[in-house]
């Protein structure tokens, strides 16, 4: 093989490793992202302020059942004081491709006691955009209820 032809395969492979690299870190960092969403979410909603809540989950602001449960819903959960995130559960694992799925937190506010929700959250993998949208944030759930996790 030629020298011009090692330096032309070589910066092929280094390129193809920085392309899957780039794809890698950013689906790594998804579940980052979503975590952050979630969390401006809840302190929406421990605020008591529905217009925020829903700001933040277009999808669910645009059906009118589900906006009105949510201004319900945000109106009951209104707490004093910081939130704090006590467990996070993810609505997918690593993806490169568009899945929709339900978090699961458990949020305190304040020296209130916990409380458990489900976010439904669709996020895109590095191949198709890497957002993520929530969708909609479901009432109150048992603490030791899980989200019903549908196929996407």
């Amino acid at each position: 093989m030629s020298r011009g032809a090692r330096v032309i395969v070589i910066a092929l492979g280094v390129l193809a490793f920085l392309a899957v690299s780039a794809l890698l870190a950013r689906a790594l960092t998804a579940t980052g992202t979503e975590r952050a969403a979630v969390l401006e979410l809840l302190r929406a909603q421990a605020r008591g302020e529905a217009a925020a809540v829903l700001a933040d989950v277009p999808a669910c602001a645009a059906e009118p059942a589900c906006a009105s449960a949510t201004r319900e819903r945000t109106a009951r959960l209104r707490r004093p004081g910081e939130v704090r995130l006590l467990r996070f559960e993810p609505s997918v694992g690593l993806t490169l491709t568009r899945q929709s799925g339900p978090a699961r937190v458990a949020w305190a506010a304040g020296g209130g006691r916990p409380v458990v929700q489900c976010v439904r959250v669709r996020r895109e993998g590095p191949l198709t955009g890497g957002g993520v949208e929530l969708l909609a944030i479901s009432a109150p759930i048992g603490g030791e209820a899980s989200c019903s996790r549908r196929p996407s």
